[in-house]
This record gives C-alpha cells, structure tokens and sequence, in this order.
C-alpha cells in the first residue's frame, strides 16, 4: 500500500518494523502527520502578522505575502507614515485567518484519514 505524504510517496510497509499491523502503522503514520488545532491558534496569537500559522498549514506563499506586508508596512511607517494601510489590512487579514484554521486543520486532517484509507 502505497500513501502520498509531505511530497514523497511512502510504502506503508517500510515505515515501521515487522511485527506491527498495517491499521497501526496507518494510526502512527497519522499521529506523525496530522496538524494540532492548538498548536495552529498559538502560532496565529503569537506570529499573527508574520504569518507562523500559515507557514505550519501549508499556506506558504500566502505566509510569505503576509510577513513582506507586515515588514513593509512597519519599514513604510517609519519613513513616511504611509504603511498604516499595510498594516490594517494584514490586521484584517490575520482576524479572518482566525476563522479559517479550523477548516484548514480539518481538512488537512481528513485528507490524511483518506489517504491512509482509514
């Protein structure tokens, strides 16, 4: 059996030793690579305008986009006052993200459940 994760391809009977059930292997290849709701709301309080929480879900180019507006909009605030509305905008961004990772975290998730064929 055969499963794609994190960009390789993975036979489900490399991953563990001899002796270990393919439903076990599934739960440990599942538990090794599914995403934590908690672990998700964290990096959005702490690393919100720098993008920490898309960068753990994937979103990576949407993270870059947000941590380059957050250090333009700061660099643009101190020269010319003007890098307010880079900053409000990555605000509003980082409040509405704060709706999307459950679904994010879900669907994630799921698709590993369907991947592994759980």
């Amino acid at each position: 059996m055969n499963i794609y994760l994190e960009n390789k391809f993975l036979d489900i009977s490399d991953v563990c030793t001899e002796g270990i059930s393919d439903d076990a292997r599934a739960l440990m290849l599942y538990n090794s690579n599914s995403k934590s709701m908690g672990i998700a709301y964290v990096l959005w309080l702490f690393l919100d305008g720098l993008g920490g929480h898309r960068f753990y879900n994937g979103n990576t180019g949407s993270a870059v986009a947000q941590l380059l507006m957050t250090i333009f909009g700061w660099l643009l605030l101190m020269v010319a006052g003007v890098g307010m509305f880079l900053l409000i905008s990555v605000g509003i961004w980082v409040l509405v993200d704060a709706f999307l990772i459950t679904g994010w975290i879900r669907s994630h998730n799921n698709a590993l459940v369907f991947q592994l064929g759980a």
